[in-house]
């Protein structure tokens, strides 16, 4: 018997509300389509050596909390490293993000929800045909997840005119209602390191 209760505490499904498709202008389509084409993350470049230092501190103290969910350290770098790429890329803060993949799934890549949403930020299929390949099976791929991921987040943003609380509900497909924003926003608390 105490050897379950580690097992069950270790498996959690995946957070992923009800998030429904909704039609897309052909113009936000395109855009959309455009922002998460697949381009490689570029190594970070710094103009000051002070900024850089203060990313390799970033890195070094995420990595170091990440220890837990991810063990192989290469595999965290890489998926820190996206995940900063991606954010910035988005105009979203990386905190922000790394609450949001932990509360949508507890930083498994091969998440999936019972409404069949997929990945590290639990992105549903439809998105693959609206503004992708037309391919699920790439929410899998760690960039392209968190790529779609942070444009969507970044689409509600938008369309919530800067309101983070009702974007991350339309994100979760719970729009209006407290429990998931202020999940990620508690999460996010855990990953705002100061630089």
């Amino acid at each position: 018997m105490l050897l379950a209760l580690p097992l069950a505490a270790a498996w959690r499904g995946a957070r992923a509300g009800a998030q429904v498709e909704e039609p897309l202008a052909n113009a936000v389509r395109g855009a959309l389509s455009a922002a998460v084409a697949d381009v490689a993350p570029p190594k970070p470049r710094f103009d000051k050596v002070e900024d850089r230092l203060a990313y390799l501190r970033w890195l070094g103290a995420a990595s170091e909390r990440l220890k837990r969910r991810k063990s192989e350290a290469l595999t965290r770098i890489e998926f820190l490293e996206t995940v900063w790429y991606e954010s910035r890329r988005a105009g979203l803060e990386t905190a922000l993000v790394l609450g949001l993949v932990q509360v949508e799934s507890g930083f498994r890549k091969y998440a999936i929800s019972s409404a069949g949403a997929r990945g590290y930020m639990q992105v549903m299929p439809f998105w693959a045909r609206l503004i992708g390949d037309g391919d699920p099976s790439r929410l899998f791929h760690m960039q392209t997840n968190l790529r779609f991921g942070c444009v969507i987040l970044r689409h509600y943003l938008d369309i919530e005119r800067g309101d983070l609380f009702l974007a991350l509900g339309r994100y979760n497909g719970s729009r209006g209602r407290a429990e998931y924003p202020n999940l990620v926003f508690g999460a996010r608390r855990a990953w705002q390191i100061p630089a």
